[in-house]
């Protein structure tokens, strides 16, 4: 056993002696609680009312007002002040809504109120059965009969000092992340995040139950890894003796339910790349994919700015047609009506000074590149070099939702050749504040020019490119079996939520990955 497990297996008492002593203390609590008969860790109390409700419910009782309404509420000890025979403590429940309680000695009696000074300490989760009243302040509080400790908390509270912005800090930024549970019982754009995040889920999921969308999910764990251009992480199955890949993408699983007939079909979910991790990117992420048969790109480029447009309304309760958003640091961002559209080799073209085509020599494209700065894999075919000096010269500088229209197809090989662009495809990326949100696709129906770019893409892979993909014999024989024409769309979840936000990504994941410290 590592050195690292035979901690873990410590035993409370064990791990207490060396613990700090505020941890020690409350531990010897605990200890003396349980030998004297009583459960700091119940089942169930008697709850009435949430501390939310119980505000909800009396709203404007006047200083010094007293009822005979008796109620159990139960949160966090957040604050609390023990005096001689009068103690205060302030609760706090999930969404942050707090609540005075207040224990006399005349109402719990001297024992239970010398227990509650003795027994209870920041942190503590507490329940509480009295009367509602208003203290002499005018504070909406629950004069105490009764108490008892529902969680004893063994490690205290976090401190808060002040930086050097004159800022109340509670955790640094690292200790946000890692700590996340303690940021959000601190600090309330932490849990706003958390139901800010939540409303935008269920406005989507909601959005396209309306449009008659059916909610499917998808393998996780894939023999083939497919439907972007990503590099995977690998894991092996035991039972079967065999290498899968956690999925890059729920695109190839959706498409074969088209084939089966669900026509309308989305999936919110996680996806996993191997690739880097910064302020817009994370290995983990939530992912919205979308099929619709018989849509195209323009379809769902519409699709998506109302999926966006709705969010903000139903997260932030805006009025249509007003959906302009207040971001992190005090400045507004408009989302509302109909939003830019660009072409990618115009956009590249116009950056350079110098006509850019489908055509243009891929040396050519490099050194372009390279002047600006660039780096250029040798395995990067011609539409890739475009796509990097893009995103050099224009795509982090489009701050207003703008859709980039139409892409190369070397770099596209699941969508559909453009209709009147030889050599680009129907596909859209859309950009806000700089950098890119979601994408769509006409979707390739031909099943042979499907294996052509499958098998091109094989090239690639075997001249070093770690993000083409493989030639999936299972997604081509679906695909031979008749795909409807199709309009696909792909958004980050997350992303979505720095764009509504104006947090990064770290902040709009709840747990992300972090490195163990």
């Amino acid at each position: 056993m590592s050195e690292a497990a035979k901690n873990e297996n410590l035993d409370l008492e064990d791990r207490a002696d060396d613990a700090p002593e505020q941890i020690r203390v409350r531990a010897e609590k605990r200890e003396r609680l349980l030998a004297g008969g009583a459960n700091p860790y119940p089942v169930k109390v008697g709850i009435t009312h949430t501390l939310a409700q119980l505000r909800a419910a009396y709203p404007d009782l006047a200083a010094g007002e007293e009822t005979s309404d008796e109620v159990g509420v139960a949160g966090r000890v957040m604050l609390v002040r023990t005096g001689g025979k009068l103690c205060f403590a302030t609760l706090q429940e999930g969404d942050g809504t707090r609540l005075q309680v207040m224990l006399s000695l005349a109402e719990v009696g001297e024992a239970a109120l010398a227990a509650f000074k003795t027994d209870v300490d920041l942190g503590d989760h507490l329940y509480v059965h009295g009367r509602v009243i208003s203290s002499k302040r005018g504070e909406l509080s629950v004069l105490a009969d009764s108490w008892a400790l529902t969680c004893k908390a063994l490690r205290p509270l976090p401190k808060t000092w002040t930086n050097e912005a004159g800022e109340a800090v509670t955790l640094s930024e690292e200790q946000r992340v890692r700590r996340r549970e303690l940021d959000l019982l601190t600090r309330p754009a932490a849990r706003d995040m958390v139901r800010t995040r939540a409303a935008v889920v269920r406005s989507i999921r909601e959005n396209f139950f309306r449009r008659d969308y059916l909610e499917l999910e998808t393998p996780m764990l894939q023999v083939i890894h497919g439907g972007a251009a990503a590099r995977p992480f690998i894991t092996h199955m035991n039972a079967f003796d065999m290498d899968l890949y956690l999925r890059i993408a729920t695109e190839i699983y959706l498409k074969r339910a088209v084939v089966g007939g669900v026509d309308r079909v989305f999936e919110i979910n996680r996806n996993f790349r191997n690739e880097g991790a910064d302020s817009s990117h994370s290995p983990e992420f939530t992912a919205l994919e979308a099929y619709e048969a018989y849509s195209d790109y323009d379809g769902m480029a519409e699709l998506t700015r109302n999926l966006v447009q709705q969010a903000a309304r139903d997260a932030f309760d805006l009025p249509e047609g007003g959906e302009v958003v207040t971001l992190a640091d005090g400045t507004e961002y408009d989302l509302s009506g109909e939003w830019d559209k660009i072409d990618l080799y115009t956009s590249v073209s116009e950056a350079l000074g110098e006509e850019i085509t489908v055509e243009t020599p891929r040396e050519q494209l490099v050194a372009h590149a390279e002047k600006i700065g660039l780096e250029i894999d040798d395995y990067a075919v011609a539409g890739k070099v475009v796509e990097d000096i893009f995103e050099e010269l224009v795509g982090n500088k489009l701050w207003a939702p703008t859709f980039v229209y139409d892409f190369p197809e070397d770099t596209s090989p699941l969508t559909r050749y453009h209709r009147s662009k030889p050599g680009l495809t129907e596909k859209w990326d859309l950009y806000v504040r700089g950098f890119e949100t979601a994408t769509a696709y006409s979707e390739l129906a031909d099943p042979v020019v499907q294996r052509e770019r499958f098998e091109a893409q094989a090239l690639a892979a075997a001249k070093g490119d770690p993000e083409a993909m493989i030639l999936d014999e299972d997604f081509l024989v679906a695909m031979e079996q008749g795909f409807p024409p199709c309009g696909g769309m792909g958004m980050g979840i997350d992303r979505l939520l720095m764009v509504l936000t104006g947090q990064g990504i770290r902040e709009t994941i709840t747990f992300p990955l972090v490195k163990r410290g």
